[in-house]
């Protein structure tokens, strides 16, 4: 494993006690032995009926939550028993199905007072045509040909869409995850025909798709993600997606080899500006600033010293707790920081 860049999440240990006592984001000087006397902020960290119990790599997080002066509760977004009005702050974390019902998703999303991250943020995030509001502002992204089922697409017109030569990939614009994504090999007659009947399927389920050549350089260099918690740096990692061609990924599954990556200073340059980039997105969303709780940007360097954004990550973000030693604490300072607020 490469050694790690992880740069501690600045905030909470910034006021911690001199004299030995507790720092949380209520302010400081606060003392172990005062903790009993005031009251732990609820939080709650929200997940879905199929993965109720957090990513695995967030297992501990309750615990550090707790460590941390916190009273951490986990529940699933759509259960009808939850009284939501008690909940504290709410962190959105293994929401995992939201893509199968993305309108009551974002129903429930507007009905909770404190969510993290904000209900529009993921109104905005939970659909691939964000790139496009990226791309105008001025971010490389991978040139996309969007399928609309408004369209009314023939097979012989996707089929005219889908590039002659190289690999290309098919996804839908809401998913979770890396769910039904397909790559395939434009001049294999089989492979193409699967991928025709993959965009058509999308469609017919009123869903939008986006195939977008597949950029080699991942094959190269593998897929950077940079963590972002409260704005801050956290940690990096490599990704190399186990998609390979003529495969549609199994849906229960985020098929990923994750390492432990020293980014460079042009790669967390890259990341400043793609965040630059989302905050004046969301001033125009919001009528204002709004502080992102956690974020992960997914890019690839193009081999010519830029960038490729690949995806941005605000929902239900895997957020690789376990490939850096202060990953988790990291998460759990800002967590901590924002219900203290």
């Amino acid at each position: 494993m490469r050694r790690t860049v992880s740069r501690r999440v600045r905030g909470v240990d910034e006021i911690r006690s001199s004299r030995g006592g507790r720092a949380t984001a209520a302010g400081p000087l606060c003392h172990e032995g005062n903790l009993s006397s005031m009251t732990k902020p609820r939080i709650t960290l929200v997940t879905s009926a199929e993965m109720p119990n957090l990513y695995s790599d967030e297992a501990g997080l309750p615990d550090a939550l707790s460590e941390r002066g916190a009273d951490p509760q986990i529940k699933i977004w759509n259960d009808p028993g939850v009284d939501w009005s008690q909940a504290g702050v709410c962190v959105v974390r293994s929401v995992s199905d939201y893509a199968r019902d993305r309108s009551a998703f974002l129903a429930w999303a507007q009905s909770i007072p404190r969510l993290l991250n904000h209900a529009e943020i993921l109104r905005w995030n939970s659909d691939k045509h964000y790139m496009i509001d990226l791309a105008a502002r001025g971010l490389p992204v991978i040139p996309t040909t969007w399928l609309e089922p408004d369209q009314h697409l023939s097979k012989q017109q996707v089929h005219s869409r889908f590039p002659a030569m190289g690999d290309f990939v098919v996804k839908p614009a809401v998913s979770s995850g890396v769910r039904d994504i397909g790559r395939y090999t434009a001049n294999d007659t089989d492979q193409r025909q699967a991928a025709i009947l993959q965009a058509m399927h999308l469609l017919e389920q009123g869903r939008s798709v986006m195939v977008q050549r597949y950029v080699q350089q991942i094959d190269v260099n593998g897929e950077i993600s940079l963590v972002f918690f409260n704005g801050l740096v956290s940690h990096s990692v490599e990704k190399r997606a186990e998609l390979h061609p003529a495969r549609i990924t199994d849906p229960r599954m985020h098929e990923v080899v994750v390492t432990a990556q020293q980014a460079g200073e042009e790669q967390w340059r890259w990341g400043e500006q793609i965040r630059a980039v989302l905050h004046a997105n969301v001033r125009s969303l919001l009528g204002h600033d709004e502080q992102f709780l956690f974020n992960r940007v997914d890019l690839v360097p193009d081999g010519q010293g830029s960038f490729l954004v690949m995806e941005v990550s605000m929902v239900d973000a895997d957020l690789y707790l376990k490939a850096t030693p202060e990953a988790l604490g990291n998460f759990a300072d800002a967590i901590t920081m924002r219900a203290f607020w």
